[in-house]
């Protein structure tokens, strides 16, 4: 039976890799919609090649734009958030990739779980900035949940099956998630002050788009993944580790209670993870290098350096504080990023803004959906007016 897929954000890294695979597998998938921001010109290719029923794009001017690169193909062509909600919510679609950056993409995930979906979850801002509420409609729609970020679905593949959201009944100790300390491992703060856009981006082992690699490169992504563990498999933070795994090929691990630990591994490659959830409960070919264990070299674990890289605990404090702590944290480092990439701050200025908004912020409103994207809006306002009284980044 053909599975009928929409993909939110088909044009970034995780929506090229998931067509990628699909590509692999053209007998098993139907693409029902994909949806682009700003990139017109490879969002027409992938239509062209992939023949959807709908494509969204981000306003009017997009929308002109892709019309007129499709040469007349019977694509509808949409725009807008609300466009976005109602092609993940489409009784067409079976399955939906959620692969839009940030606390943009929560709106029509939530839209796609509130409708029972089978829902492939790259967007970990969903988790990060409602994760109760988001899980609570899960179980409320009984849709189906798969992780893509390679550490959860690795936890999950090492979670026995039984698993239904009690690590104490299957005889779980820990979570670990491996981090790879991204391009500035074993930097001082005083070293990262003057690192570069060019620098963050680098990232040594994975391809990853602009933004998470940053997140990457100040460990703000690990705290995010943290916040998403939590609430993925209904763990204490207590019970969450993050080891520095600099090779990033044990993608995370689950401790047990009789002293067992079950990892997987895998060449750093995101069509592994995306494959995986495709095919769950199967499996099937994903185009990735095998894993060369004789040139592996060697495999080593570190302590993430938590005064250098602040971000990190921001995440577990903003877990221990609870209620819209989350939202905080992750609307004032989607803008610290920006005007990092964009060289309006330096990297340093991205865990103190996070701090300064986290210390303002946190804790001031409810946890309902309009709440927290009330706060996400009025964090990032405070956050831009805090860059704007900063000296502009060397």
């Amino acid at each position: 039976m053909t599975e009928r897929l929409t993909i939110l954000g088909s044009t970034g890294t995780i929506g090229v890799n998931t067509l990628n695979v699909i590509a692999r597998h053209p007998e098993r998938f139907a693409i029902h919609a994909l949806t682009g921001h700003r990139q017109i010109a490879l969002l027409a290719g992938q239509c062209r090649q992939f023949r959807p029923a709908v494509a969204v794009v981000a306003d009017a001017a997009a929308a002109d734009a892709l019309a007129g690169l499709l040469d007349g193909l019977p694509i509808d062509i949409r725009h807008g958030a609300a466009a976005l909600a109602e092609v993940a919510a489409a009784p067409e679609t079976d399955t939906v990739m959620a692969a839009i950056v940030g606390a943009a993409g929560l709106p029509p995930t939530l839209a796609a779980v509130r409708a029972g979906k089978r829902i492939l979850l790259a967007n970990k801002e969903s988790l990060v900035v409602a994760g109760r509420l988001f899980m609570d409609a899960v179980r409320k729609s009984g849709s189906v949940l798969l992780a893509i970020d390679s550490e959860h679905n690795a936890i999950f593949q090492s979670l026995p099956a039984s698993f239904r959201g009690d690590l104490d009944a299957v005889g779980v100790e820990r979570i670990v998630l491996t981090a790879s300390g991204g391009p500035f491992r074993g930097y001082t703060a005083a070293a990262l002050e003057a690192v570069t856009p060019e620098q963050a981006v680098a990232h040594p082992n994975w391809v990853m788009g602009r933004k998470i690699s940053v997140d990457s490169a100040s460990l703000m992504n690990k705290g995010l993944e943290v916040i998403e563990a939590r609430w993925l498999f209904n763990a204490d933070p207590s019970r969450i580790e993050v080891v520095v795994h600099p090779q990033s090929v044990i993608h995370s691990m689950v401790r047990y209670r009789d002293g067992s630990v079950v990892a997987q591994l895998g060449t750093p490659d995101m069509k592994t993870p995306i494959a995986h959830a495709l095919a769950w409960p199967d499996r099937f070919e994903a185009g990735v290098a095998p894993l060369d264990f004789m040139a592996l070299g060697g495999l080593t674990f570190e302590q993430p350096d938590r005064d250098s890289f602040p971000c990190l605990q921001l995440a577990f404090d903003a877990l221990a504080e609870g209620g819209d702590a989350s939202a905080v944290l992750n609307a004032a480092n989607e803008i610290a990023v920006d005007a990092f990439l964009s060289r309006r701050i330096g990297f340093g200025d991205i865990p103190r803004l996070n701090a300064q908004a986290m210390s303002r912020f946190a804790g001031r409103h409810g946890e309902s959906i309009d709440a927290l994207l009330e706060t996400d809006a009025e964090v990032r306002r405070y956050v831009e007016q805090c860059i704007g009284c900063l000296q502009p980044a060397g």
